[in-house]
Order: C-alpha cells, then structure tokens, then sequence
C-alpha cells in the first residue's frame, strides 16, 4: 500500500510532457512575410504538419534548431505564437548564429513588417547565404518528415 502514495506524489511532481497546439484554425488565419514566397509557402504548410505532428514538429526545432523542446512548446501553447513562426525564429536563429530567445524578443517587441522586418533589425544583417541556408533547412525538415514540399 505504500506504493500506491509514492506514485500519486510523484505524478504530481512530474510535469506533463507539453505537445505543440497548432490547430487547423490557427493555420488558416495564418500570413507570414518573410519577403520570399518560396519560403512563405512553406512556413504555412509547417503549420498544417505542425496540427497534425506536434510531436515530430517539436522534435525536429529541438534536435536541429537547437532550441529546447519546452521552450518551444511555451511559445506556441502559452504564448499564441503560430507553429511556424517559432520554426522560422529558431532556425533563423541557427543561420545568423544567434540566440532563437533573441529572435523571439524581436519579433515580440516589434512585428510589424512581419519576419522580413523582423531580421533586418537582428544584430546580424541578413544576407543571401542567410535565405539560402534557411531555404535548405526547411528542406531538411521535410526529408526528416518523410513530407514532400508543397
């Protein structure tokens, strides 16, 4: 019987895993403008997959955006923040080797003009090897996925 009190205690102290709630709402009112349509498209399908694998979404910003797990699930859970902007935030922040917390800061203080303002205010310019590495990592994203690219 003494087991039985050490694990409700220790349920309690656990803390639930968190998973990533984009809903098919949320990704139907969703623009973004990064100023390259390619990159658009594909930031608003991130969301869709986002509804649909939350899991696999938080996953992927964890293991290569470098961003942690729970961090990224606060954003998108308790914060309002759309799927696919902490996706771009955190692996924006990968390509200009900052902070994603420096980009989500950013974005939060100022998001008028949307991300392709946002960058232009980062400490590091933005620059075509920038967008050109963004751009292969959404294409690593979807071969991780098993997902072809709209």
């Amino acid at each position: 019987m003494k087991l039985l009190p050490f694990l409700l205690t220790t349920l309690l102290l656990v803390p639930a895993v968190v998973s990533a709630q984009q809903t098919a709402e949320r990704s139907a009112a969703y623009t973004v403008d990064t100023g390259h349509s390619w990159l658009d498209a594909r930031l608003a399908d991130i969301n869709h997959y986002a509804e649909r694998y939350p899991d696999s979404f938080l996953d992927e910003l964890a293991r290569y955006s470098g961003v942690r797990r729970a961090y990224a699930a606060a954003l998108i859970n308790n914060h309002g923040w759309q799927a696919a902007d902490v996706y771009f935030a955190c692996f924006w922040a990968k390509v200009v080797q900052i902070d994603c917390r420096q980009s989500v800061r950013a974005f939060s203080a100022d998001p008028e003009g949307g991300w392709e303002a946002v960058v232009t205010r980062l400490p590091v310019p933005p620059e075509r090897a920038h967008w050109q590495a963004m751009r292969e990592a959404v294409e690593a994203s979807y071969k991780h996925w098993d997902r072809p690219a709209p």
